[in-house]
């Protein structure tokens, strides 16, 4: 006779959710993603004071696009159990799954913006106003320079070729110098903050895209992402009227 398995009791069923979470947060690197975005969400919420209504839609994003990702996890770790060989259905559920998690990252996103927008633009345009006073030319001279000063770097470390590899990223310091230029050189309008954000999110973009294609280490891209900022920076201040 089989003795009937016992029900959990509660302590055990917490035990048991908080080893999910951790096993999502270990095998998942989208889940780290996800959490170390919300950590800083949560600490800008502290910083900029924001309402109690405002902190409750940022809760309900957050806890939105975690829920989503563990459940992707599931139903990813389900289909791979179920399915021994290359099942279409299978690749459809996963992709819904993965759908999923993007709706409610993209919905995230939009009430970051919405509740911090005008804080941070209220903060940065200070700073802005200063920096931004410089004729659009100079966006030509500092990627220039910024290309240059790869070049020369590469040349020196002796690893990788101008369009690839070696230290530091060119992409990177492109991509991050057109951020900078964009920055700086934008009117003083309501759409300053958006814009920049946006070119922000486009280098970021292709920094993950050297490190996920293994043409360049982390510490490679982040060296190319700061000389092209900088390189951008000082050619606005040294140059601009």
């Amino acid at each position: 006779m089989i003795t009937p398995r016992r029900p959990p009791s509660i302590i055990e069923s917490f035990n048991f959710a908080i080893e999910g979470i951790i096993h999502v947060l270990r095998t998942q690197r989208n889940m780290r993603i996800h959490f170390a975005a919300a950590f800083v969400v949560l600490v800008a919420a502290l910083i900029f004071d924001i309402s109690r209504l405002e902190l409750i839609a940022l809760l309900i994003a957050i806890v939105f696009v975690l829920i989503a990702e563990m459940i992707n996890t599931a139903v990813e770790a389900a289909v791979d159990v179920a399915s021994t060989s290359f099942d279409p259905m299978a690749k459809l559920a996963k992709d819904i799954g993965a759908g999923a998690v993007l709706i409610a990252a993209i919905n995230a996103v939009a009430v970051g913006y919405l509740v911090f927008s005008a804080q941070v633009a209220d903060e940065s345009s200070r700073l802005l106003d200063k920096l931004s006073e410089a004729p659009a030319e100079l966006t030509l001279v500092a990627l220039v320079m910024t290309i240059a000063v790869v070049i020369a770097l590469k040349a020196l470390s002796g690893r990788g070729t101008p369009l690839r590899g070696g230290w530091p990223s060119g992409h990177s310091a492109i991509a991050f110098a057109g951020w900078m230029a964009v920055t700086l050189v934008l009117d003083d309008t309501d759409h300053r903050f958006l814009v920049s954000s946006l070119a922000l999110v486009m280098a970021l973009l292709v920094a993950q895209t050297r490190i996920e294609a293994g043409v360049h280490t982390t510490l490679e891209v982040a060296a190319g992402a700061a000389l092209g900022a900088l390189v951008t920076l000082v050619v606005f201040q040294g140059f601009s009227a």
